[in-house]
């Protein structure tokens, strides 16, 4: 191998662990900003175009921000934790997996109860004008 050829591969090698980080960033901030009821960052997560499904929702992520906020607003009480991570990365699109389990609270019949989901999130990004963003999600 050449000097030329291992400094190549090295930076290669950064690019795609500084990759992987920002993803990692957006999913992240995706749960805590969304919990958090911080709706304009929230929004930065997601591309224009991006999709949300879900068990209660499936549409454009400008309207579930919006059905999000209106029963933050409500008193519902989400909340998302995340665990292990994994993406694969081609060009300026990338396909993230995340372990999680989301946690909320609701009365039912007049009983307080906890619901819990456990699953991934899987999650298609690109990255446009060097900003790495959701375009769908979809929870397994």
């Amino acid at each position: 191998m050449t000097f030329a050829t291992f400094v190549a591969s090295v930076v290669d090698t950064m690019d795609v662990t500084a990759d992987k980080l920002a993803i990692r960033e957006v999913i992240e901030n995706w749960a805590l900003w969304r919990d958090a009821g911080d709706w304009e960052r929230f929004a930065t997560v997601w591309h224009e175009d991006g999709w949300m499904s879900a068990t209660w929702f499936q549409g454009p992520a400008q309207k579930f921000i919006e059905v999000s906020r209106a029963g933050f607003e409500r008193g519902v009480s989400i909340l998302h934790f995340l665990g292990g991570f994994t993406c694969d990365i081609a060009g300026n699109r990338a396909i993230a997996q995340t372990k999680m389990t989301i946690n909320q609270r609701a009365s039912v019949d007049g009983l307080q109860v906890d619901v819990v989901c456990t699953g991934r999130f899987y999650d298609f990004l690109e990255k446009r004008n060097g900003r790495w963003a959701i375009v769908r999600r979809q929870p397994i």
